[in-house]
């Protein structure tokens, strides 16, 4: 009995422990169980919420797009007019058989022209009445009464002509017929656009995101007239003078000076840089430039000429008032049919390889452990970290990136199916996947691993314009590939010669320079014995 004393004895101070302990698991687990649902739902506490609201401003998008990500609403709005176009002219090869004898193909002139007349007058009277404007202030309601008034016209049009020959009753009813179609097609397709651009516009796909450097009078003014147009988004404001500037202008936030805009976060959302100092200071122009020059975002300098009109957009600001100082701005156009070129000959390129890569892909599974493809974080549009695929050709390592160490001429690290496959080239076509999604394009400066090194010293501070290759996406192949700058570029001069090459190609670029890049990619890298790849 009296030693049964003591194991009671230690028997209750545990269970006192195990009891406060299990208590405190459970309120633990609760309040993490409430963070995971606050963060499900996007709750947030009221405070901080409020923090953050009062470094946004107004001007800044719920939701941040990269600027490769920016849809060109000129080419959109074509798109729309040929839509638009197309409908009606389906409608009228539906409906002109009806009435038309051998139909619209087969009837004479002067039956088939108040056809064309209407479509023609309809089409340029939506345009008139701004029917592809898709303003986010405007109610459906007002942009119905576009689509009839741009109707208008074009039913007075065919009124006029049915009432001359070749055209019966019946025929006049089946003109006015296609008429009614056409106005319901034409209105259920903008119902469709309309959303669609909505989305675009939530997502901060159409409006162009600009980076102020100056908390000046220049900049109030800029952004003064940017909350009144809502046509492109300030993302922030920055100051050299930091310790004179506000906390804010115009409400939008002061992030900070210039060297902080250079390693910002947002560098791969901005479209423009605008410089708002007196164009006057020409020294503290100059500086601000030299310190800008290491970022791949065009360069503007706000002129401060007494012009302002209420009317402004963002694109009269540009041509009046916003003069380039670095770097251009992308050519829509020809960013559009770039796009295009990628899509057509990356999906027929990929549909082409796949068997090749099946069977790489089981190769290199068969000769070593570890995954089949290799992904790494490279720079891509505007410094955005993109992530590239390759076909594995090195053992695998998980501490190795292959940033802080490049290929060299018999690296250990290679295997043998790899150095067969990297002598051709083959380990890049799993970016033809990246080309697919929008990250790259298949002709372009070579993407390069972020913080990559040229023997002790990363590669972006041995040429000051080293992110000038990024204005444009990077590509599978480029200018500098079939120039000989192929490779690891693992001295100084490698590193300039291969920044030349690409700043070469982006002033040059276009439809049929890319074109004759694809052509010669084959035969020069089988016919290069010397690049280490």
């Amino acid at each position: 009995m009296l030693a049964a004393e003591p194991a009671d004895a230690e028997v209750k101070p545990l269970a006192a422990v195990q009891a406060p302990a299990a208590a405190a698991r459970t309120s633990t687990k609760k309040t993490i169980a409430k963070k995971q649902e606050r963060r499900r739902t996007g709750a947030a506490q009221p405070n901080v919420e409020r923090r953050r609201g009062e470094r946004r401003g107004p001007l800044r998008p719920p939701q941040l797009t990269s600027s490769r990500a920016r849809i060109d609403g000129k080419s959109w709005e074509r798109a729309f007019r040929l839509g638009d176009g197309a409908l009606v002219l389906v409608l009228a090869l539906i409906v002109g058989p009806l009435s038309l004898h051998g139909g619209l193909f087969g009837a004479s002139v002067g039956a088939v022209l108040p056809y064309a007349l209407g479509a023609g007058v309809l089409l340029w009277a939506l345009k008139l009445a701004g029917a592809y404007r898709f303003e986010g202030r405007e109610s459906l309601a007002r942009h119905l009464v576009r689509l009839a008034a741009a109707f208008v016209p074009a039913a007075a049009v065919v009124a006029f002509l049915v009432r001359r020959p070749p055209f019966s009753a019946a025929g006049a009813a089946q003109l006015y017929l296609w008429l009614g179609l056409s106005f319901s097609a034409v209105y259920l397709a903008h119902l469709l656009w309309r959303r669609l651009v909505g989305r675009w516009r939530a997502e901060g796909r159409l409006t162009r995101n600009l980076v102020v450097v100056g908390a000046t009078r220049n900049a109030e003014r800029l952004i003064e007239a940017l909350i009144r147009t809502r046509e492109a988004s300030v993302l922030g404001v920055f100051d050299d003078r930091l310790s004179r500037s506000p906390r804010e202008v115009m409400g939008v936030p002061v992030l900070g000076d210039t060297k902080s805009l250079t390693d910002n976060r947002l560098i791969p959302y901005v479209d423009r840089i605008v410089v708002t100092v007196p164009s006057s200071a020409q020294g503290r122009v100059r500086q601000l430039m030299e310190r800008l020059r290491v970022l791949p975002n065009p360069v503007c300098l706000f002129l401060d000429f007494e012009a302002e009109r209420s009317g402004d957009s963002i694109d009269q600001l540009a041509k009046s008032q916003l003069a380039p100082l670095a770097g251009e701005p992308p050519d829509e156009a020809r960013s559009f049919w770039k796009r295009v070129q990628d899509l057509t000959l990356g999906s027929l390129a990929l549909a082409l390889a796949s068997p090749l890569m099946l069977g790489l892909a089981l190769a290199i599974r068969l000769e070593s452990p570890g995954p089949v493809l290799f992904r790494q974080r490279r720079h891509g549009f505007n410094n955005e970290e993109i992530v590239v695929w390759k076909f594995r050709t090195m053992r695998h390592d998980p501490g190795d990136d292959g940033r802080a160490r490049q290929v060299t001429a018999c690296d250990d690290r290679v295997t043998r199916m790899g150095r067969l496959i990297r002598r051709n080239s083959l380990d890049e076509l799993p970016q033809l996947i990246n080309v697919l999604k929008g990250e790259m394009s298949l002709v372009g400066p070579r993407p390069h691993a972020i913080g990559m090194k040229t023997g002790e010293v990363e590669s972006a501070r041995l040429v000051a314009e080293y992110a000038h290759r990024h204005r444009l996406k990077p590509g599978v192949t480029g200018w500098a590939a079939i120039q000989g700058s192929r490779g690891p570029v693992d001295t100084p001069e490698a590193v300039r010669r291969r920044v030349e090459l690409d700043v070469q190609y982006i002033e040059r670029q276009s439809f049929w320079l890319d074109l004759y890049i694809l052509a010669m990619t084959v035969p020069c890298l089988l016919g290069d014995k010397v690049a280490v790849r």
